[in-house]
């Protein structure tokens, strides 16, 4: 039986689906996914009585979290990244379950990418000390998407960055040959190349990486 939370956010989604945008929304995703047809500032408006609403720390806020992935249409994905977002705070080494659930699960870039920077980011902050164990266990998987979350997590540490860590995942996985891979190389290292790039710069220099890494990680040095 789902949660009544779910129940009304699905009502109010549902009297709002809009079938052109939906038929445009799948496209562009390569039909991966169905869509209602709501843009993300849509969405996020007919969500905001579901997000004040679901207290994070009621017993099944993992539940709904679930039930919301388990959902056909993709926004309902969205909701839940948005909602963990908003109470990144809360999370503690206890949800890294969870979250590679939603890793491994309906996985494509527009919900890994959220969930890789901003909530596994915020545990691995907060408990460096998982790092090494559930990094090994992901970087092991061959899921690509796990992968990808070991190359972004530290995206949004700026100057707090582990360059060392940082460098070894790339080394780990610059030989894969898959594009989701290679463009996130490129990423975490454009992005670490505003906090310092010398050490990018140094790095891609050294290391024989692909043409799009080396693309990607030199377009702000």
């Amino acid at each position: 039986m789902q949660n009544q939370h779910v129940i009304s956010l699905k009502v109010l989604f549902e009297a709002n689906r809009i079938e052109d945008n939906a038929v445009q929304m799948e496209k562009y995703m390569h039909g991966k996914f169905s869509f209602i047809g709501l843009k993300a500032k849509e969405r996020r408006d007919i969500s905001k009585t579901f997000m004040k609403e679901v207290d994070f720390h009621q017993e099944d806020v993992e539940s709904i979290i679930r039930t919301l992935w388990e959902m056909p249409e993709r926004e309902y994905q969205y909701v839940a990244v948005d909602y963990l977002v908003k109470n990144k705070k809360c999370l503690t080494d206890s949800h890294l379950e969870l979250l590679e659930y939603l890793i491994t699960t309906k996985s494509w870039w527009d919900t890994i990418d959220a969930i890789a920077s901003h909530l596994v980011g915020i545990v691995f902050q907060k408990n460096p000390h998982l790092i090494i164990d559930w990094g090994e266990k992901w970087l092991d998987s061959g899921n690509i998407w796990l992968q990808r979350t070991m190359l972004l997590f530290q995206l949004k540490y700026k100057e707090k960055t582990d360059k060392k860590l940082l460098a070894s995942i790339i080394l780990r996985l610059k030989d894969i040959d898959e594009f989701f891979i290679q463009k996130a190389i490129g990423w975490s290292l454009r992005e670490y190349s505003k906090t310092n790039p010398e050490f990018v710069s140094t790095y891609i220099e050294k290391q024989e990486l692909s043409n799009l890494a080396i693309r990607e990680g030199s377009k702000y040095i």
